[in-house]
């Protein structure tokens, strides 16, 4: 895979893309592999702490981190399938808040999270070339299939850090 052209996703998502220095599906595997793990890593104590007044929990983060790998695959099927129309953005707040992450363990989202990443490689290892490079708006900016690929890479890497930094 070719490495991304900025013109490829907002400017915003650098943040995230640009923690991908590799080959992105590789990634994607490794992560599938090691995030499970950390996730089981985490005192059970931990999994309800913020580190600060009005932010996420480690349980919130981590479904967030759930969540926003189920749109961005969405996206990612809809432009490779070349459906040209524009998909509505997401507040994730909203999301979180309307997610009832604490009802399950750190052990339910690991296995959730395994399931979910599986079936989303299956969906990335059958797009062709021309696939990968077809854009489409989302949320009102233009982005393309590869790039959701790294945003989904980027994002766990992104989030994971803060875990480990903030949290633990």
């Amino acid at each position: 895979m070719n490495p991304l052209r900025s013109d490829e996703f907002p400017a915003e998502w650098s943040r995230y893309i640009d923690t991908v220095t590799d080959n992105c599906l590789e990634r994607l595997r490794e992560q599938m592999e090691t995030f499970p793990s950390f996730l089981r890593s985490i005192p059970a104590g931990k999994s309800e702490y913020a580190y600060a007044e009005g932010k996420w929990n480690v349980k919130e983060v981590v479904g967030h981190i759930l969540d926003t790998e189920r749109i961005m695959a969405y996206r990612a099927l809809c432009f490779a399938r070349n459906d040209t129309k524009e998909l509505p953005g997401f507040d994730q707040d909203v999301y979180v808040e309307n997610g009832y992450f604490n009802s399950f363990s750190l052990e339910h989202y690991a296995e959730e999270f395994i399931l979910i990443r599986k079936t989303n490689l299956v969906l990335f290892e059958s797009f062709q070339e021309n696939a990968l490079l077809r854009s489409g708006l989302a949320g009102g900016r233009l982005v393309s299939v590869r790039a959701l690929m790294y945003m989904i890479a980027g994002h766990l890497n992104h989030h994971r850090l803060i875990i480990q930094e903030r949290y633990l």
